[in-house]
């Protein structure tokens, strides 16, 4: 599940890292109240911007209406409202959004943390995860972070450093202490740095989260560590041991079909393709998404039915595929452990005529518990249904039917 940077951040000040502090509001007159807030809070005189998406590059992303970026400098309160009006209810486009963008909900009124000081402030990337391939937590980071942390990838591997942590043993001081090293920090700021990184790999832990990243991270004018973004996963099936965390999830930012299929109980994630696919279980899900590719099509999507699939619930997901305007055939794929395919065939002639016409061919393979009435039931009841018994069939049935 991800989190809006401000819900990130909060997280976060829970286990003692240190943050860019700010205030979310979801107007520009309530923005110009909690400016006003945060400036008595912090002394702040200037004002960052954000807005709050899920997706990253907001810097160098532009909102389609105004032409704003997604994160701007606002110098004073008198600054503060025009800014917000040129970002918030606005469609941001960014890297990850695609052309179609997403809209702008809220904003993040953040302090200044640029001030002059002593020294140049500097910006670190640092992301926390895990290396499935060692079966280890890393801590990645580089001294060129910053909305170019991608370029510096491509360009400068070598300036991006990883520290593997054994989870049962935990994250160790020393590698603290190496993380600031290769940072190249020293005195006050190199002491900063390990309290933040042992901070945030405890949060990390401590949230269960797939991932953290932070970019950037800033030293201050002052030598004080602090984080100024931050984006934050959260592993979906430790949320029963994260109540608070759950409440966090903001479904206007996910796609509502998928939304409308979490709430009928089906496994449903949207993709790119033109076949439907109706499964039950993720592995026979997975074998019938490369049985369409490798017979010409694209799987439009993920649907697992589960093993407890009824008519109603059957019917349910045919109104989901059916809701993609790119399918141009559904392929009903089940094999009858737990569920019965009597009743997958029940539903899909109940879909059949309480839906009325489905506009696209359906070919439907049934294997298993009740098979033989499952036939007879889509035989009798007249539909136009492709019934195929052998997998490789239904990729040929799929090859036809889009004249591949």
């Amino acid at each position: 599940m991800n989190i809006h940077e401000y819900q990130g951040k909060s997280i976060l000040q829970g286990y003692g890292v240190a943050i860019q502090r700010g205030l979310v509001a979801d107007s520009a007159d309530e923005a110009l109240e909690v400016a006003t807030r945060l400036k008595e809070q912090t002394g702040t005189g200037w004002f960052v911007v954000k807005a709050q998406i899920h997706a990253g590059g907001r810097g160098k992303g532009t909102v389609k209406e105004t032409g704003s970026h997604g994160v701007v400098l606002a110098k004073g309160l008198d600054q503060v409202t025009e800014k917000v009006k040129g970002i918030i209810n606005g469609t941001l486009v960014t890297a990850q959004t695609g052309e179609k963008g997403k809209k702008v909900n809220k904003v993040l009124i953040a302090e200044d943390v640029y001030y002059p000081g002593e020294s140049e402030p500097s910006e670190y990337y640092m992301s926390v995860l895990l290396d499935r391939a060692s079966g280890k937590y890393i801590v990645m980071y580089s001294p060129e972070g910053g909305m170019n942390i991608e370029e510096v990838a491509e360009h400068t591997p070598h300036l991006i450093f990883k520290e593997e942590i054994d989870p049962l043993i935990g994250f160790q001081g020393y590698q603290a202490r190496r993380i600031a090293f290769q940072l190249g920090l020293s005195g006050k700021a190199f002491k900063e740095m390990t309290v933040f990184v042992t901070a945030l790999y405890n949060a990390f832990v401590g949230c269960d989260a797939s991932m953290f990243e932070i970019n950037p991270v800033l030293k201050t004018s002052d030598d004080r560590i602090i984080a100024v973004d931050a984006k934050v996963t959260l592993d979906d099936n430790a949320l029963y041991r994260h109540k608070n965390y759950a409440e966090m999830r903001d479904i206007t930012e996910e796609d509502p079909t998928e939304v409308e299929a979490g709430a009928a109980g089906l496994n449903y994630v949207k993709l790119d393709g033109n076949v439907g696919c109706m499964v039950n279980g993720a592995g026979l899900a997975m074998a019938t998404m490369d049985i369409i590719q490798l017979s010409g099509g694209q799987p439009a999507n993920f649907l697992d039915v589960g093993g407890t699939a009824d008519a109603a619930r059957v019917e349910k997901a045919f109104r989901i595929i059916l809701k993609d305007p790119a399918v141009k055939a559904i392929l009903v794929n089940i094999f009858g452990g737990i569920v019965r395919c009597d009743r997958v065939a029940q539903g899909i002639v109940d879909a059949y005529r309480n839906i009325g016409e489905i506009p696209v061919p359906i070919i439907v393979r049934l294997q298993g518990t009740n098979a033989v009435e499952a036939k007879k039931l889509i035989e009798d009841s007249g539909l136009q249904v492709h019934g195929v018994v052998l997998l490789q069939e239904a990729a040929d049935k799929v090859k036809e039917v889009l004249g591949a």
